[in-house]
């Protein structure tokens, strides 16, 4: 097998993976706030991790000036975009998560561009408008309500910061075990948000984990679309080029899309799919690219 197509299940899985998360997370955060959530889903992801490495003898050593790259990948990968992904799939529907965040492939693009100094042709920049409009064109239907264009908007935020930071990735010299990476990221993310998650988790939240629907939402959040999802998900990068790597959002959205419409009954209107499908072509225009 060879590393492009070991690159490329490593991201398809991923994404499949994500694409189940925000079903999952949709009936979660019916009893535990996002921010609580995110906490919970991480302390799970760096016990499963940490035990992983120990077993498997990783080495832990990161030299000193390639630690930034790790923070921000922490930050920005796995505090912003993660929190304001439960925050707006909670505020929306889980389709609509699932479709919004499937910009992210365009939105790395631009960072490529920047970061990577990867050029943008005709082709990607005809990708990038096409999955603006698809994005404006779900959040700003008419019929969804208030709260979830909020919700939508919110979701674009997730897509960007999760864009840059899979490009922040691509920095990060390929020496390392991604596993370590992945561990010392997902420990920044962590102690960050400890601090407010503390501050709001009540005895009726502790209660409501002992559910077993919940407790094994929680341990699908961590131990499967984190610990497993975000390790994979980073692997495949350092495999494939930004662009290519991103095509397997993909399937993320026809995931989460069939798995709302199996498990939570979610209905799918005319302008949801025509976002959907914009978004998706601009995606498919820019990964065919040669």
């Amino acid at each position: 097998m060879t590393k492009n197509h070991l690159g490329s299940i490593y991201l398809a899985t991923a994404a499949i993976i994500w694409g189940g998360m925000y079903v999952v997370s949709k009936v979660v955060l019916t009893v535990i706030p996002p921010l609580e959530l995110v906490w919970l889903r991480y302390v799970v992801a760096l016990i499963t991790l940490i035990v992983v490495g120990v077993v498997t003898r990783q080495s832990w050593h990161i030299h000193r000036q390639d630690f930034p790259q790790i923070f921000a990948v922490g930050v920005i990968g796995y505090d912003i975009s993660i929190w304001t992904q439960f925050v707006g799939t909670k505020l929306s529907s889980a389709q609509m998560g699932a479709m919004i965040t499937s910009a992210t492939p365009a939105f790395m693009v631009i960072f490529a561009r920047f970061i990577l100094k990867e050029k943008i042709t005709f082709r990607k920049g005809l990708a990038i408008t096409l999955a603006m409009i698809g994005v404006l064109c779900i959040v700003g239907v008419g019929d969804i309500g208030e709260a979830n264009q909020l919700g939508g908007l919110i979701l674009g935020v997730a897509a960007l910061a999760w864009a840059l930071m899979s490009v922040l990735v691509k920095r990060i010299p390929s020496g390392y075990s991604q596993l370590v990476v992945t561990t010392y990221a997902i420990f920044i993310a962590t102690v960050l948000i400890t601090p407010f998650a503390l501050a709001q988790i009540d005895q009726a939240q502790i209660q409501v984990l002992l559910q077993p629907t919940i407790w094994s939402g929680v341990l699908y959040l961590g131990i499967v679309a984190t610990a497993a999802a975000f390790f994979l998900w980073n692997e495949g990068l350092q495999m494939l080029d930004a662009a290519s790597g991103g095509l397997y959002f993909f399937f993320q959205p026809l995931a989460g899309t069939l798995l709302a419409w199996l498990v939570l009954g979610e209905a799918v209107g005319i302008t949801f799919w025509i976002g959907a499908l914009l978004i998706l072509s601009g995606v498919f225009l820019v990964v065919k690219e040669p």
